[in-house]
């Protein structure tokens, strides 16, 4: 795969979610529905948080996500165990922006390097920002059945 591909599967996924995102309207963000453990909120945070970790965690760049974000959108959370307000949905919105500019900055002409062991199992960044990827489109397609449900 050539890296300009795997940059622009990236942007294309990650435009495609936040495209959905941004038809939810402010009353259904915090809405579980049926048949669901977690809200589009949720949804939002956790693409931000997981992303940030695959990709960071893996290459030893510092984190840069309040600790926070790690106890309400990590793997296994969910919005009934939330002690406090997450982030707002703006706040998560931009923050995922920055999240695609920081990659493409940080990962431009090196998707060839080895990772160290990761949860994704890649063994370079070209690997780690597909899977990472193949994560973004997975919850575009939660996201869109829970919208089917809420709109």
């Amino acid at each position: 795969m050539k890296e300009d591909f795997v940059f622009h599967l990236f942007d294309k996924q990650l435009d495609a979610f936040i495209e959905l995102m941004n038809k939810c309207p402010e009353n259904q963000r915090k809405v579980i529905p049926n048949g669901f453990e977690t809200n589009l909120h949720w949804h939002l945070g956790h693409v931000l948080t997981v992303t940030e970790y695959h990709v960071f965690g893996s290459i030893d760049q510092p984190l840069n996500l309040p600790k926070l974000y790690q106890e309400m959108f990590t793997y296994s959370t969910k919005p009934a165990n939330w002690t406090k307000e997450p982030p707002s949905w703006e706040r998560v919105i931009a923050q995922l922006e920055e999240l695609r500019n920081l990659i493409h900055q940080l990962l431009n002409g090196k998707l060839d390097i080895p990772v160290r062991n990761n949860i994704l199992k890649a063994n370079n960044y070209r690997e780690l920002l597909y899977a990472t990827s193949q994560h973004l489109a997975t919850h575009t397609g939660v996201v869109t059945a829970m919208l089917q449900i809420l709109i």
